[in-house]
């Protein structure tokens, strides 16, 4: 788990680094970016009471990684190591959590987030455990996501020349056979993952 955290902190300092280069002086809100992401989470779980809603649980875990995405980047802008930030949310993760009403969990890791200004790791592990969702997916959604916007933007995503559709399938469907293919527990996972979607890419 140690060396996966490293992983995706170094990826999103990477990709935070690809917007701008000076990304740490600018002390963006990272929280805030982190409540807006709770509020499109509780839409794709539910919460109208006066019409029928199922949770959309793959959409509420994609939020979930968005939410992961902030979070990291708000631990990044401290002045502390990259391997004492794998060290904090190591033991967040591995914390025994009481799981209770999701939308509640929700609500008061919303209420974390806006009292504090920080990433409630704990709360976070909560809401992830309340939709079954363990490290081995997170880890293997963000690193996807990371690498395929790091491929975007490396393919003309910015000035418009990125082609969405390859051979008939749109580049989030290559992400996730080109997933299923690699060894998620191989160090250069993220590297395998780009050179896998490189080749597929119609150039």
């Amino acid at each position: 788990m140690r060396q996966q955290l490293l992983t995706m902190l170094q990826l999103q300092d990477g990709m935070n680094s690809k917007v701008n280069s000076d990304w740490k002086s600018r002390n963006h809100e990272w929280y805030r970016a982190i409540w807006v992401e709770c509020g499109e989470l509780m839409d794709h779980y539910g919460w109208k009471w006066w019409k029928h809603q199922a949770p959309d649980v793959d959409q509420v875990k994609l939020e979930l990684v968005d939410i992961w995405h902030f979070g990291l980047s708000t631990l990044l802008q401290h002045d502390q190591s990259k391997e004492q930030m794998a060290q904090q949310l190591e033991q967040g993760l591995l914390e025994s959590v009481q799981v209770g009403e999701f939308r509640e969990d929700l609500e008061a890791f919303t209420l974390c987030t806006l009292e504090t200004k920080a990433f409630d790791i704990t709360g976070f592990t909560r809401l992830m455990a309340g939709v079954e969702m363990d490290f081995e997916e997170l880890y293997v959604r963000y690193v996807g996501k990371n690498v395929l916007n790091f491929f975007r933007q490396d393919h003309g995503y910015k000035d418009g020349t990125y082609i969405k559709i390859w051979h008939g399938k749109e580049d989030n469907e290559h992400l996730v056979e080109v997933v299923a293919e690699l060894d998620h527990s191989s160090k250069s996972f993220s590297d395998d993952l780009y050179d896998a979607l490189k080749e597929r890419y119609p150039v």
